[in-house]
């Protein structure tokens, strides 16, 4: 008999997600073609070259990356607009945040993945994880640094778009505090988005979840194993979807 399922996304929610992580990659992509400094061009010199080339120019790419950028936020926006209720619940489950439960669970998952369940064995520590909620610390930690970047990245990307546009001569020195504050909320969400993309869809446990982007709803024994504070409240006021 299947496993009961249980209803974790809306349509909406799944659309974000995947507009997110569309624009993510765009923005990534072209923004990488607009550095001009081969120290800290993470793909190397011939990659900005080639993609300014095939566009026609960098005063293209530049017109590109930021016509996604401001595609990105307005998806934002009109996101906000038809599921604020879903936004607010979102925030308030990932910046609400147990010290004992949640920092346990991610000193413990850290170890596991790196030691194994021996090295907690070893010190007297049980390898079994705190029960997590709607989201687990994991989670919530790449949800934290994604929310801050990207208030950061859409805030200072506007500015240096206005910046050629608007602003004036005096306006230099917040312009330049906008690209270094640019270059770190991007450095932190990829920093993030890396260990999301392998905890979510490459690490097999994590697996119904990363299914449940694209079909709305988990399996009732992965939710009982990996969200059981959410699991257990979902069953007292709700039997879920079959």
């Amino acid at each position: 008999m299947p496993s009961k399922t249980y209803k974790r996304h809306d349509r909406s929610d799944i659309f974000i997600h995947w507009f997110n992580a569309a624009c993510w990659l765009l923005l990534l992509l072209t923004g990488v073609g607009l550095i001009q400094n081969p120290d800290i061009d993470p793909f190397g010199s011939g990659y900005p070259e080639a993609l300014r080339s095939l566009v026609g120019g960098g005063g293209n790419l530049l017109a590109i990356h930021e016509f996604i950028g401001l595609v990105w936020i307005a998806g934002f926006l009109l996101y906000l607009l038809v599921n604020f209720r879903g936004a607010k619940f979102f925030l308030a489950e990932v910046f609400a945040v147990s010290p004992a439960r949640d920092m346990a669970w991610m000193f413990k998952k850290m170890i596991l993945m790196t030691l194994g369940p021996k090295a907690l064995k070893a010190v007297g520590a049980s390898p079994d994880l705190p029960d997590q909620g709607y989201y687990n610390m994991g989670q919530k930690a790449f949800a934290q640094a994604s929310v801050v970047g990207g208030i950061v990245i859409a805030v200072t990307g506007v500015i240096m778009y206005l910046s050629d546009r608007t602003f004036g001569a005096e306006s230099t020195g917040m312009v330049g505090w906008a690209v270094t504050l640019h270059f770190i909320g991007v450095g932190l969400v990829f920093a993030g988005l890396l260990v999301h993309v392998y905890m979510a869809a490459i690490s097999p446990e994590e697996r119904p979840g990363f299914k449940s982007m694209f079909t709305g709803v988990v399996p009732g024994d992965y939710a009982k194993h990996h969200h059981r504070l959410w699991w257990e409240k979902v069953r007292s006021g709700s039997e879920g979807s079959e």
